[in-house]
């Protein structure tokens, strides 16, 4: 039997790499950077991801890539309230939240937002 240990990367297809870029970088602080032929990714901590141009994927890739058909959840060290604010500075509606949930690793508080093609981003803090 094999263990995995952690998630090094994913992929997102979206519409615009530039776009999308500018987003991750400006509202959640992720590092733009230029990898292999040309290809974009952002990343964070010990994890990173990698950007395809809708219609322009990289193989191999997903059945049926799609923009706008991610669910991701990120842990944030910064008080929700201050994620909260940072937010509003960058007019980027809170879907939902503050809310309860449940991560990996057990009890969470966590905001819902959306990215430029429409996946759903949540923010959130280990209780």
């Amino acid at each position: 039997m094999i263990s995995i240990e952690r998630v090094d990367h994913l992929v997102l297809t979206v519409r615009d790499i530039e776009v999308t870029l500018d987003f991750y970088q400006r509202v959640l602080g992720m590092e733009k950077i230029d990898f292999g032929e040309g290809r974009k990714a952002l990343k964070f901590g010990q994890s990173k991801i990698n950007l395809h141009q809708t219609g322009h994927e990289f193989e191999p890739k997903a059945t049926h890539p799609t923009p706008g058909s991610g669910d991701l959840c990120f842990i944030s060290p910064a008080p929700l309230t201050e994620v909260i604010a940072h937010l509003k500075e960058q007019d980027v509606p809170v879907e939902l939240g503050p809310v309860g949930r449940t991560g990996a690793l057990g009890p969470i508080e966590s905001v819902y937002i959306r990215d430029p093609d429409g996946n759903l981003i949540e923010i959130s803090n280990y209780r």
